[in-house]
């Protein structure tokens, strides 16, 4: 499968992330704890250097606790703080000004060197679309001040977002690079729903889930359809379809309705708490 998608306005956002740097002390990227490799923009590092830096393992409610665990310390490794967060329950969400005085405890010493004290932390909040950037704005400032939606690409312009006295956040659209040097990415984000599934085949797409699933995750397929996992993909697929009728005329699987069923309980975590990367993985 190829996966593409690159729509203008994110060219845009990548220029005014440049624009804006300078005024920042931190970023705070957003990730997917599904998949916090495949759903990080590569161009961050480099707009980031030299800036405090804090990645949030959002939607960390669907991902695999075990793993959570692992990518916290795998970051901590590379010398960036990271904090698990589910935006829509608010878990994690205490834990925010403590973690960016953190992350900023540099930059709050050189300021009272200065004998300046109590300047807001200015932080920039990035994302690839679709990761819930917005909806982690809206649950710390407590208030509606971001547009939310669950399709991707929905913050198409800049603002200044007073949280307090300590911290301001400039939110940003989320960005997306213009192609995917790895297979894997693309799949791992056309996964967990970062790709308009107009543009991909998704027949194609549930049976790389259920592929997936079958070799990492022993017991999800059978304890959510009653199938059999030691059947090949093709056979899992078609006996899921006989469960939930997704039959055609002649008792034949149809494998768009079967497709659309999977993904959304794969998304939505009815398959259970699923992380499609580890770290130390080439992807």
């Amino acid at each position: 499968m190829n996966y593409q998608w690159y729509p203008g306005h994110m060219t845009k956002a990548r220029r005014m992330m440049e624009e804006n740097i300078k005024l920042i002390d931190l970023v705070i990227e957003v990730v997917d704890a599904r998949i916090p490799m495949s759903s990080r923009n590569p161009d961050i590092d480099n707009l980031a250097k030299n800036k405090a830096r804090l990645i949030l393992l959002n939607k960390s409610d669907l991902s695999d606790e075990r793993l959570n665990q692992q990518w916290i310390d795998y970051f901590a490794q590379k010398g960036v703080l990271c904090l698990k967060l589910n935006s829509r329950s608010g878990a994690g969400i205490k834990q925010m000004n403590s973690a960016i005085e953190r992350a900023c405890h540099e930059k709050i010493e050189r300021d009272k060197k200065k004998g300046i004290m109590n300047r807001p932390v200015r932080a920039m909040v990035v994302g690839i679309p679709n990761v819930g950037k917005s909806t982690f704005i809206n649950a710390y400032a407590g208030r509606a001040c971001a547009k939310t939606g669950n399709k991707p690409g929905v913050t198409k312009g800049k603002q200044w977002i007073k949280l307090s006295k300590t911290v301001e956040l400039l939110d940003t659209p989320g960005i997306l690079w213009p192609k995917f040097d790895s297979e894997i990415v693309g799949r791992n984000l056309a996964l967990i729903g970062s790709m308009n599934d107009e543009v991909i085949n998704i027949e194609d797409l549930a049976f790389e889930a259920v592929t997936f699933l079958k070799n990492n995750y022993s017991g999800n397929l059978s304890e959510r359809y009653g199938v059999d996992e030691d059947e090949e993909t093709l056979e899992i697929m078609d006996a899921i379809a006989a469960k939930r009728g997704c039959l055609k005329r002649g008792a034949m699987t149809d494998y768009e309705k079967l497709a659309g069923i999977i993904l959304d309980d794969f998304r939505s975590g009815r398959i259970g708490r699923i992380t499609l990367e580890k770290p130390g993985e080439e992807i």
